[in-house]
């Protein structure tokens, strides 16, 4: 899709911004397509071999040193003589096997010594070979099973395009109402910003969003929710269209930065778009004419303190009643596809059906797994 694009017969231009060096470094380097699950071992494999190869050869050094020291008591069967690189040589064919006797050790001292040090450094140099092979193959095993185990488990989830600053505020936010970093995905073509992902505990994808085949790595088709939070434009209505074309029934959630894109992006498959530009430029302005209005906007923004913004089903005790009858602060009702305001003449009485929107007290006694507070009335 171009800068210029036909939705529904209707042709929209999605407006760039000017300057994202982010995404320009993505579309630079093009990186392959992984599923990276939180580290368990300090040690990277490349960095295991490289520590398993320098044992290897200070076991050789040593070896050819001890051989070299009591030349005099080996005999070569071509001149006789044992020079350094008969000794090099005799070390090498010794250690990884069990010789070829052309050098032999000849005297008494020298059958002594690789009785008592040469075959313990054979020994030592086969376990360092074999073991470093055995627990390569024993971590690539390993992760392939976890990858595995944890494709056949994953399902409800949340995905994530996006670990940006507005990618980690929707993943906290989610974390906050007890959502587990488990069911969590981060999409992101940066391979540095996966591993910070890791590093927190998620589970990351590195590879473009706009591509099926790694959304399907994320295992998108069997998602719950979808948060785009990508830093371009166009890169968002790419990603929607996307991943409403592999799950129809993912609630998809996106930001954008131009109000003017918000429509393309909702003719995507977006349910619900963000423009962050305007809604920061609104809570400015609210916050120049009226500071402690801006304050009580800034807290129901913010999760799990002070004030909170939730949503939740209606309980028996409140069927029949008035918005304003209820304990919470109703501010809206959700009835089927009808979003109605409190004032609404159709908001009440509630139905047993219906869902509202309130704002409650945060209260630190309800605590999600991650030891951040939760609403009890909010749906895990």
């Amino acid at each position: 899709m171009g800068l210029g694009d036909a939705v529904d017969g209707r042709v929209f231009h999605v407006k760039l911004p000017g300057h994202d060096a982010m995404a320009r470094r993505a579309d630079e380097n093009v990186v392959p397509t992984r599923v990276l699950l939180p580290r368990r071992v300090v040690d990277r494999p490349l960095r295991q071999v490289a520590k398993r190869l320098a044992m290897a050869l200070t076991v050789l050094a040593t070896t050819v040193f001890i051989v070299w020291a009591d030349r005099g008591g080996y005999h070569d069967n071509a001149d006789g003589k044992v020079d350094f690189l008969d000794a090099v040589y005799y070390a090498t064919v010794t250690l990884s096997t069990t010789g070829y006797g052309d050098v032999v050790p000849q005297s008494d001292t020298a059958r002594l010594v690789n009785v008592v040090l040469v075959t313990p450094l054979r020994v030592l140099f086969l376990i360092i070979l074999v073991g470093t092979t055995l627990e390569v193959l024993t971590e690539r095993t390993r992760e392939d099973f976890r990858l595995n185990r944890w494709r056949s488990n994953l399902r409800e989830h949340t995905v994530v395009v996006g670990f940006g600053t507005k990618g980690r505020s929707a993943i906290q936010t989610l974390c906050a109402t007890g959502l587990k970093k488990e069911q969590i995905v981060i999409v992101d073509p940066a391979g540095k910003v996966i591993e910070a992902a890791n590093a927190e505990g998620f589970v990351g994808v590195l590879g473009d969003a706009t591509r099926s085949d790694v959304l399907l790595r994320a295992e998108l088709q069997k998602a719950r929710q979808i948060i785009i939070a990508t830093q371009r434009d166009d890169t968002a209505v790419l990603v929607a269209l996307t991943a409403r074309q592999l799950n129809k029934g993912a609630k998809i959630v996106a930001a954008v930065r131009e109000e003017e894109n918000a429509p393309l992006l909702r003719q995507s498959g977006a349910d619900a778009v963000i423009t962050s530009a305007s809604a920061a430029g609104r809570l400015l302005g609210l916050s120049v004419l009226s500071p402690s209005a801006g304050t009580v906007m800034e807290d129901l923004i913010q999760q799990g303190s002070g004030l909170d913004l939730v949503e939740r089903p209606v309980i028996k005790a409140e069927v029949g009643k008035n918005v304003r009858e209820t304990d919470d602060l109703v501010v809206s009702v959700l009835r089927g596809h009808r979003l109605l305001g409190y004032d609404d003449p159709a908001a009440s009485p509630l139905q047993l059906t219906d869902r509202v929107i309130t704002i409650v007290r945060a209260s630190p006694l309800h605590t999600s797994p991650q030891g951040l507070p939760q609403n009890p009335h909010q749906r895990s």
